[in-house]
């Protein structure tokens, strides 16, 4: 089984008698659908609409959560998540040591000792767990990353920047990370209005190369016209956050896909729902 220690994330814990109704109120994840056992994806927008920090949320116990998050942002999120507190009763509270450990593939179901465990469901069929806490086994992080790229889940800094994406740009829409049949939070309006208008039309693909792809930032275009940018590429395989009416219009004329000066082919991860509009835009609308 292989696995791998992340050591640039967080861990924030916010627990109190109000915390559930407390962040149920301001993130995009719908609470009420996180079972024990389970890691959401989730973000805090602006009320623009755009991530402006992302997150794995779990239950950490009764009245208590843990949002696992980048390292780097994660003193702004807290100062973001108090900001929000008011008179909640909640504590919020920022781990001294976030000990971050990944497994995946089929046999990833993690010990049943171990309470920290969660399935992160972004990957289907519980292909990946997550759990907190200090391992001395060996960590394979370039492997983790192929498996993710591979796998079609885009991670903020790697694939996007945030207060630069939409929810639906990432697939949180896809991967459980918005609840549309909850209540309000910060950016639904805009979020809601995309999901029933059916106007996203920046999404993640899968890109393949012959040759190991260049590197995060490249655009990629055809025949001069950016439709999109890349990510975080394993060897020849990558991701890229594009224009999928743009591609499709690409793929209808029989126009090649470059990334840099490197031809390359496109691909909806498997699991996604989405699909390429049946009607392309032509080259003056793009």
């Amino acid at each position: 089984m292989p696995f791998a220690q992340l050591k640039d994330r967080a861990l924030i814990s916010v627990s109190g008698p109000d915390a559930e109704h407390f962040l149920q109120n301001i993130l995009t994840t719908d609470l009420d659908v996180l079972t024990p056992g389970q890691a959401k994806p989730g973000a805090l927008l602006t009320p623009q609409g755009k991530i402006l920090f992302d997150f794995l949320i779990s239950r950490a116990g009764e009245n208590a959560f843990r949002l696992e998050c980048r390292a780097d942002i994660s003193d702004d999120f807290v100062r973001r998540l108090m900001l929000y507190k008011l008179r909640a009763k909640v504590e919020i509270a920022k781990a001294d040591q976030a000990l971050v450990k990944v497994a995946w593939g089929s046999e990833s179901t993690a010990s049943q000792s171990d309470s920290t465990a969660a399935a992160d469901t972004r990957f289907p069929n519980g292909a990946v767990t997550r759990s907190y806490g200090e391992t001395d086994e060996r960590s394979d992080l370039a492997a983790w990353q192929a498996f993710r790229i591979a796998s079609g889940i885009a991670e903020s800094s790697s694939d996007y920047q945030l207060g630069d994406a939409f929810p639906h740009d990432v697939l949180l829409d896809e991967t459980g990370g918005v609840g549309f049949r909850k209540g309000c939070y910060v950016g639904q309006e805009v979020v809601s209005r995309m999901q029933h208008r059916g106007t996203a039309r920046r999404r993640v693909l899968i890109v393949q190369a012959g040759l190991p792809l260049p590197a995060a930032g490249t655009e990629l275009t055809v025949e001069g016209r950016p439709v999109g940018t890349l990510g975080s590429t394993a060897g020849t395989t990558g991701l890229a956050i594009a224009r999928i009416d743009r591609v499709k219009a690409a793929l209808d004329a029989g126009q090649p896909i470059m990334a840099g000066d490197m031809p390359v082919t496109v691909a909806i991860p498997g699991w996604a729902k989405f699909s390429f509009p049946q009607e392309a835009v032509s080259a003056e609308e793009a």
